[in-house]
């Protein structure tokens, strides 16, 4: 539950340490630090996926095959889906007139970015049907899906946070690893 827990919150504070650009007040290794943290949580994921899926070793490096060539787009896609809907909420600020054609054409590369991330899905479907078995696929995707639903609660929850709790939240997620 804590390797999720991680993985989550990488998820989550990663896309912003990523996006930082030079001279703004951050250090230029987060993106850095963000990285090496997202790639370490992935390695855990896939070190509790294969004992609970029991996976051969040959399905496992498959399997992490699979996880490199589809991960990137997913992650692209989720944080271009994450603008797409700041962007949205800026429209969408009380007491001041929407943009209605921007809005329009945000709304459809939300719909737009929702086809993708099914083809996505549906591609990597079919890859993972090549060498998991039915049950072990179905396995995999309820546990990327809880996984998922726990990233979104803790999106939801983290809504209001400030740089300083963000902060926070990064400094123990790196106790965490450091076994504190």
């Amino acid at each position: 539950m804590k390797a999720l827990l991680v993985l989550g919150l990488a998820v989550v504070l990663a896309p912003g340490l990523a996006a930082q650009q030079p001279g703004s007040g951050r250090p230029p290794s987060d993106s850095a630090q963000a990285e090496q943290l997202r790639t370490q949580i992935e390695q855990r994921f896939s070190a509790r996926v294969q004992p609970e899926l029991q996976l051969t070793n040959d399905q496992t490096a498959k399997l992490k095959d699979t996880q490199e060539r589809f991960g990137p787009r997913r992650r692209a896609l989720m944080q271009q889906q994450l603008q797409r809907r700041r962007a949205l909420e800026n429209q969408m600020q009380p007491g001041v007139a929407a943009n209605q054609d921007s809005v329009r054409k945000l709304m459809e590369g939300l719909d737009a970015g929702r086809m993708e991330m099914m083809r996505i899905q549906q591609d990597e479907g079919k890859e993972l049907g090549n060498y998991l078995t039915p049950v072990q696929q179905w396995r995999y995707n309820q546990m990327r899906e809880r996984f998922m639903q726990r990233v979104g609660e803790m999106r939801r929850q983290g809504r209001g946070m400030g740089r300083g709790r963000a902060m926070g939240m990064r400094m123990r997620t790196r106790g965490w690893r450091r076994g504190i």
